[in-house]
């Protein structure tokens, strides 16, 4: 899983440097795709659930599983590339957002936010606290600036399976749910939006948009649950 979560890492530094003004979603996609590849790693989104692409790339009021295609990406845009990489049998997944050219004060800061209350969550991983924990330190962070948590949409165990058990929700009270031991995988993932957290799914049964139509956020690593702080496979 740490050599997967390198790839992933990797992965997403490319992305941050390919995602450009003119730039197709799908030119990303395949570039994904050819480097995931080069690693000798298979792309864990590609044929999941009947899944298109080897990356979700979500861009403005698309909150997560945006199909790549022939989007041209603009200045003033933030998309969110959300991919796995499976690798002997293991799974890693991760995202993050990014800003396209020069974007407005407000997106920079619902992609600050976000980024930091992921991070707020991963401080709670350590053994003996309880999974909620994670949960209530994302959703105190995210409404604390003003953003909405989505709640529809959740983390996950990872580890032989891209989604295994438990779900990890980015809302809810503290001291919930099993108690966190050392060496368990998560993947944790704030969705944060600019207004509220209501979100519908379009047509082509994938993408995720916000309901109002503002701008989405999303970030998510994954870790493994430690004694005194969480690992961060995807760093």
């Amino acid at each position: 899983m740490r050599r997967a979560g390198k790839i992933v890492a990797a992965l997403l530094v490319l992305m941050e440097k390919e995602a450009k003004p003119g730039v197709t979603t799908g030119a990303l996609d395949r570039i994904a795709e050819g480097f995931i590849r080069s690693q000798g790693a298979e792309p864990a989104f590609k044929g999941y659930h009947g899944y298109p692409a080897s990356i979700c790339a979500s861009v403005n009021e698309e909150v997560v599983h945006g199909i790549p295609g022939d989007k041209l990406l603009q200045d003033g845009d933030i998309v969110g590339v959300d991919v796995g990489v499976k690798l002997e049998g293991y799974f890693s997944d991760a995202a993050r957002t990014f800003a396209i050219g020069r974007i407005d004060k407000e997106s920079q800061r619902l992609i600050d936010v976000t980024r930091e209350a992921l991070n707020q969550g991963i401080a709670q991983a350590v053994e003996g606290n309880r999974l909620s924990d994670i949960s209530h330190a994302v959703q105190q962070y995210a409404e604390k600036h003003g953003f909405g948590v989505v709640r529809k949409y959740t983390g996950h165990g990872i580890g032989r399976a891209l989604h295994e058990e438990p779900q990890v929700p980015n809302f809810g009270k503290p001291n919930q749910g099993p108690r966190l031991v050392e060496g368990m995988a998560l993947a944790i993932e704030p969705m944060l939006n600019a207004g509220t957290y209501d979100v519908e799914e379009l047509a082509d049964g994938w993408t995720v948009v916000t309901k109002d139509g503002k701008r989405s956020a999303h970030f998510e690593q994954s870790i493994v649950v430690g004694r005194k702080k969480a690992e961060i496979l995807t760093e």
